[in-house]
């Protein structure tokens, strides 16, 4: 028996969901999961291709190199296409895969940015099949959903004070690079308590002074969950039990632990709960891009034409406009205003909504200026989490008044992406190709949209490095 010093609690939920990814096999994956899974993929992939000339996706890749000790390794980066070993190219692919804020988002942050990266990486340098990849990307969804879920904050928690999106997300990477080394359940068990330990704290610095940074952190959690998997590889003494320990983990993170979430409903699949953004927006602005663009095309509105543009009720921290423009690409993608300006006179949706250039236009900041919240009571960040891990989602009323008195508005809560409205297999793939022309041809970006939608029948993942 492992040696213990502090009370190790009662439970042995540790043991249960590192049982519960072990045992996972591809034929009892019911098949809109697996479907889902490849969609995810898809999505994930093409956002980060969407990414690669964006500064932060040319300096990742500087960084990862000299992690690397040079070129050299058999995982893939996807924006350059050169080969570094799995840790060192998920460190670009994590934090690419972000970058844009379009990947997607989760009940508790965006799994896709850890799961994704690391289960390609790994696949890659151990030749896996896409069956085995599949799996390894289910189970990576499913025990990351129930881990965040059980240090989620109370109702009442103020995001100033510093959410842990980035601190449970090493669980989105921890998971995959177990199932795909082939670790036992102790050895799995044993990679969670690396997880726990190289958790980074609850911060919130990134918000606080909206750093593109951010980004880096989805890099590095993908990263360091798969430095834990090999350290239990490697062998490790104890370290077992690391979420059912008091104050090894859960404590840290949260003053409302919820262990029991971390077995809950093993038996179901909730994976298809996850939402995909539809904008290269965060998760809060989802709604209302998606309801002023569609007012916009229904009746040829000319942004140059706008009085205003009402947003009832607003989001915390996502109303924020400046008159001297904006700083960084987080800030755009988290300000409501901006998005939605850029989005009404951009082109398509991609990267060039945030060209620098753009946080200073004087058509985009003027268009933002006249972008406010309505009169209601604002929608809290994590009461809108609480909203969507129930079953529901913010509604929101949009009301566009014209030059001209004309007044246009409608009321929306589930965007086009939310688990209850969600894509299409022909919206993704649209999506995917858009998002790929970014950096690759046509022609290679419909080879790769193959090789993924038909993943179940590849022998060898390795092959989806020459279609990158």
């Amino acid at each position: 028996m492992a040696k213990k010093v502090f009370n190790a609690g009662n439970t042995d939920y540790t043991r249960q969901i590192s049982e519960y990814a072990v045992s996972m096999k591809y034929e009892g994956i019911p098949a809109d999961v697996l479907e889902r899974a490849k969609m995810m993929t898809l999505h994930t992939i093409g956002v980060s291709l969407a990414a690669a000339n964006v500064k932060q996706a040319e300096t990742s890749v500087l960084a990862a190199r000299r992690l690397n000790g040079g070129s050299g390794g058999g995982a893939t980066v996807w924006t350059t296409g050169e080969k570094l070993s799995p840790a060192a190219a998920c460190f670009v692919n994590g934090t690419v895969a972000d970058m844009l804020d379009w990947e997607d988002c989760a009940w508790t942050g965006h799994p896709s940015a850890g799961v994704i990266p690391v289960a390609v990486a790994m696949s890659e340098e151990l030749h896996k099949s896409g069956k085995d990849f599949l799996t390894a990307v289910v189970a990576g969804y499913e025990a990351y959903t129930r881990i965040a879920m059980s240090v989620q904050p109370p109702a009442d928690f103020d995001h100033a004070h510093g959410w842990g999106i980035v601190s449970w997300q090493m669980f989105a990477s921890v998971i995959p690079a177990a199932k795909l080394l082939g670790l036992d359940a102790l050895k799995t068990n044993q990679a969670y308590g690396m997880g726990c330990i190289y958790t980074p704290i609850a911060s919130n610095l990134m918000q606080a002074t909206m750093s593109n940074a951010y980004h880096y952190q989805h890099g590095l959690a993908a990263h360091s969950g798969i430095l834990a998997a090999y350290n239990a590889l490697d062998g490790i003494d104890n370290l077992t039990d690391g979420l059912d320990i008091p104050y090894a983990y859960s404590e840290q993170l949260t003053t409302e632990e919820k262990r029991y979430w971390i077995v809950k409903d093993l038996d179901k699949f909730l994976m298809t709960n996850i939402l995909i953004k539809h904008w290269p927006a965060n998760m809060w602005i989802q709604t209302p891009i998606e309801i002023v663009h569609d007012l916009a095309k229904e009746h040829a509105i000319n942004p140059a034409d706008i009085a205003e543009i009402i947003v009832d009720p607003p989001t915390q921290y996502r109303m924020q406009f400046y008159e001297d423009g904006f700083s960084s690409l987080m800030d755009a993608q988290f300000s409501m205003p901006f998005c939605i300006a850029t989005m009404l006179y951009g082109d398509k949706p991609g990267p060039n909504w945030y060209s620098p250039e753009l946080f200073t236009d004087p058509r985009i900041i003027d268009l933002a200026r006249r972008i406010k919240g309505g009169p209601s009571k604002e929608d809290t960040l994590q009461g809108s989490f609480v909203l969507f891990q129930n079953g529901q989602f913010p509604e929101k009323h949009v009301t566009i008044t014209m030059k001209d008195g004309a007044v246009y508005e409608r009321a929306m809560s589930k965007h086009k992406g939310h688990p209850d409205n969600m894509l299409t297999r022909r919206e993704f793939c649209d999506l995917f190709l858009n998002n790929a022309a970014f950096h690759m041809s046509r022609d290679k970006a419909v080879k790769l949209m193959d090789f993924i939608l038909n993943m179940e029948n590849v022998e060898d993942m390795a092959e989806i490095g020459k279609r990158l």
